[in-house]
């Protein structure tokens, strides 16, 4: 298996700017970890909502997360603001796999990479649903490769 690398800007479709705050900070002076992946749940939901296709309050259609990943290969701090870019690497039926990179504002190579599989469901009864017309045509503005 060959080592993960840092992607450049142009490897995503997509950038949204989400600010750190005091408390994304460990004691070692960066972002924790765990905070890379509330950016990456941030940065796609945004994009969705932003598309038109996500009502968080009372779609009936609603992404659940079945598989996260993270690569980190540059630390990011408070109070630099983060320049998320995403992707879609794979529509299914009813899953898509986004793929996320994490810049420092300004930087034109990627502080963490990773993904995340969300399976859409009916709200209600928890079950998988097939991707509505519009989420689909919303995914694939930002699918940059062909499946």
């Amino acid at each position: 298996m060959s080592r993960p690398q840092a992607q450049p800007r142009s490897a995503y479709a997509r950038f949204s700017t989400i600010t750190t705050r005091w408390m994304d900070n460990d004691i070692y002076g960066h972002v924790n970890n765990v905070t890379y992946y509330s950016y990456f749940d941030t940065a796609v939901n945004t994009y969705l909502i932003e598309a038109g296709v996500l009502d968080i309050h009372q779609g009936e259609v609603i992404g659940l997360v079945i598989e996260t990943h993270c690569n980190y290969f540059a630390p990011l701090t408070f109070p630099h603001p983060v320049e998320a870019g995403i992707r879609v690497a794979h529509v299914g039926r009813s899953s898509v796999r986004y793929e996320i990179g994490l810049f420092e504002s300004g930087s034109d190579t990627a502080a963490a990479c990773g993904h995340f599989v969300h399976v859409y469901v009916d709200r209600a009864t928890r079950r998988p649903v097939t991707l509505p017309e519009p989420f689909v045509a919303a995914l694939q503005r930002i699918q940059l490769s062909a499946d």
